[in-house]
């Protein structure tokens, strides 16, 4: 069952998406042709604890993999959980920076994509319509709507404009842990699913590919690509529904 927050708890979580806000622009300065992802990694990680807090990402496991950085950092066809190494980047390439973070026991949670010095319409136009479709589902998140009105919003914004949607990863609940129920689907039935009922905190996330909405989990237990090679594109916010409509924590 989705675990309703108060509004204590909400103010906590709004000091934690400030973090993730604060080290998303922070990245965004710094990233450019030659830089490594690695540097990127520890000018996040440094970030979050000069705030007193911990980046939710390092150590984190799934499947038996610990996560081993602070951010995940996926550049062109990873769609996520790209792994900063000394891998440097590249002008006309595009990369999505995800970011955890936990202050006084509460999560936060959010994720961009970054053009590299000058991209190509195609990847340009990606990138609008996946932070278009993560727009069209926050307006959603509201009081009595339903959770698979988020998922439909996305949906229709993304295949209007002739991408695709990654269907086997989600959005999610978090609070004081990273991943809490309900998981928040990039498609589905607008009018389906649990009632939206404030104080309830979720991790909206659009995964959009350029081409098939296929994916591979790479062997390291974390890079997930498209099958097709396609590029793809990831933005993401920590909303809260309040009684005034929903509440991105995620920004500054």
């Amino acid at each position: 069952m989705p675990e309703l927050k108060s509004d204590r708890e909400i103010a906590v979580m709004r000091e934690a998406g400030r973090l993730v806000a604060e080290v998303l622009e922070l990245i965004g300065r710094h990233i450019a042709p030659g830089v490594s992802t690695k540097e990127l990694d520890t000018l996040a990680e440094d970030h979050i604890r000069s705030r007193g807090a911990i980046p939710s990402f390092k150590g984190y496991r799934m499947g038996g993999h610990a996560f081993p950085a602070s951010i995940c950092a996926s550049i062109d066809e990873v769609v996520v959980h790209g792994i900063p190494s000394d891998r440097t980047l590249v002008e006309g390439q595009i990369i999505s920076i995800d970011v955890g973070t936990t202050l006084n026991g509460y999560c936060g949670d959010g994720a961009r994509t970054y053009a590299v010095g000058a991209i190509d319409p195609l990847k340009q136009k990606l990138m609008d319509v996946t932070l278009a479709a993560l727009q069209a589902g926050i307006a959603k998140a509201c009081i009595g709507k339903r959770l698979g009105d988020i998922s439909a919003a996305v949906q229709q914004t993304v295949e209007a404009n002739g991408f695709s949607v990654v269907r086997d990863l989600v959005g999610h609940g978090i609070g004081r842990r990273m991943h809490e129920d309900p998981q928040v689907h990039n498609f589905g039935v607008a009018g389906t699913g649990p009632l939206l009922a404030k104080g309830l905190v979720l991790a909206i996330e659009p995964m959009v590919n350029a081409g098939d909405y296929k994916i591979l989990f790479k062997p390291d237990g974390w890079t997930t690509v498209t099958v097709d090679g396609s590029p793809s594109a990831h933005f993401e916010h920590t909303v809260a529904i309040t009684e005034n409509g929903p509440e991105i924590l995620t920004v500054i």
